[in-house]
């Protein structure tokens, strides 16, 4: 069932195997749908809620060699009734046992803080699509970092706004990379960065921002107290006789943004009658092709966008659907 409270839990298992687990996430996925295919988790998974759930509420990742399940929001009590059922996981040329489950049930997560929180990208921030990667191009050096904080912040003002939180200030956010140069993601020309950043917003353990969030990227992980961070004069300020060491090693840092639930273009949920219809008006993808928000695009400019006449060619910023049924069983081959 579906709640229209704000989704403020979230629940993190890690299952503790006995030798370490060389798959995807998709593998693992996989694995779920095809030995507890009647559970609450499993139209989480397969793509079956996506225009229901924008923002994926159960994520997957293999990190370090080892599994670790995310439920957000309604995903959480999913997660819950899958970990209770899983002691093996069988991919067919090799099997796990289960020795043991962490389970951690968090709640007031999503939730603005009065003090910034220090977080680190332990996977890739996919922050750029093919729309926001032709921008980024066009920008100086001063501008790119500008311009990849906002993204930021605007990701994470999405999952607030997906998640019903009322927001009563900006979200502040301040991004620490180690280069401004992004690393290309698979076929999608996306372009990834590594580094850390500072919010306001207090986010759980492993979710993911961006781009390919259900293929494990943008995977976060707190590095702080909220308690080393304070307001000052307005702005919210780090204290800076409590940064890690490792901070210094970044090499491009941001100042400190704020974004108004207003920067964020609003999400669109299609039924199936909608996508099916021709529209006069064309969108293509903003921030993210797991989010799918959406930026108008004036009718004269469709051609362009097209990349030139022809009704019929693809617009270059679709991106396929990766998380369906159809593109899982491609992927989880074992």
């Amino acid at each position: 069932m579906v709640s229209n409270a704000p989704e403020s839990r979230a629940v993190l298992a890690t299952l503790i195997t006995d030798k370490p687990v060389k798959k995807t996430a998709y593998q693992v996925k996989g694995v779920f749908m095809r030995h507890y295919p009647d559970l609450d988790i499993i139209p989480m998974l397969d793509g079956k809620y996506r225009d229901r759930y924008l923002y994926p509420r159960v994520q997957v990742k293999v990190l370090n060699e080892q599994i670790y399940i995310i439920g957000v929001g309604d995903g959480s009590d999913c997660v819950l009734q899958l970990i209770d059922k899983i002691s093996t996981l069988d991919f067919g040329n090799i099997t796990f046992e289960v020795n043991d489950k962490n389970i951690i049930d968090m709640t007031d997560q999503f939730q603005q803080s009065d003090q910034l929180i220090h977080y680190r990208f332990v996977t890739p921030w996919v922050a750029l699509n093919q729309t926001t990667s032709r921008k980024y191009r066009a920008l100086n050096n001063s501008e790119r970092v500008s311009f990849l904080n906002k993204l930021l912040g605007q990701n994470i003002v999405f999952i607030a706004k997906e998640l019903g939180v009322d927001l009563e200030d900006k979200v502040f956010t301040k991004v620490n990379l180690s280069s401004l140069f992004p690393k290309p993601v698979d076929e999608n020309n996306w372009g990834a960065f590594s580094g850390e950043f500072s919010a306001n917003f207090n986010l759980p353990n492993y979710i993911g921002l961006g781009n390919g969030i259900t293929r494990g990227y943008g995977a976060i992980y707190g590095l702080f107290n909220p308690q080393d961070f304070h307001f000052g004069e307005g702005s919210l300020a780090v204290n800076p006789g409590n940064k890690d060491a490792e901070s210094d090693q970044m090499s491009v840092e941001s100042e400190l943004n704020g974004i108004n639930v207003d920067d964020v273009p609003k999400s669109r949920r299609k039924s199936l009658n909608q996508k099916r219809k021709q529209n006069r008006r064309f969108s293509k993808k903003l921030l993210s092709g797991e989010f799918d928000i959406e930026e108008n695009v004036p009718d004269a400019g469709r051609e362009r966008e097209l990349g030139g006449k022809g009704d019929n060619k693809k617009l270059e910023d679709e991106e396929p659907n990766y998380n369906t049924a159809t593109y899982h069983k491609k992927q989880h081959k074992i």
